[in-house]
């Protein structure tokens, strides 16, 4: 991980059933060049330089991500966002806010969860 970055980057925890495979899709090859050749309008087709300068990176598996969001956000409880918030989410209780960059729980008054 420490040589995933090579300048400023972003780093996000997705939230979705099939979170990993759909990433891994939109990023497209992690090959630049065949990601220019068969999946143009990727992002690793439109953006990536090189294999090692490809643009983005993603999980290959739910054991990664689990080690990639503890490097990343170790204030994170990833077992208790699947007991607590997890549910929300899938009842719709839940938006995100794109300006703050956190998801709201949906009631008489918003409130953040980290």
């Amino acid at each position: 991980l420490t040589q995933t970055c090579g300048g400023p980057m972003w780093a996000y925890i997705l939230a979705h059933e099939n979170a990993i495979s759909l990433w891994r899709s939109l990023m497209g090859p992690t090959k630049v060049f065949r990601a220019r050749n068969c999946v143009p309008d990727s992002i690793r087709g439109a953006y990536g330089l090189t294999d090692t300068r490809n643009t983005t990176h993603g999980s290959d598996s739910p054991a990664s991500a689990s080690r990639e969001i503890a490097f990343f956000f170790p204030e994170f409880n990833e077992q208790l966002w699947y007991q607590q918030e997890e549910p929300r989410l899938r009842c719709g209780q839940m938006y995100y806010n794109a300006e703050k960059r956190v998801h709201c729980v949906i009631r008489g008054e918003e409130t953040e969860l980290t």
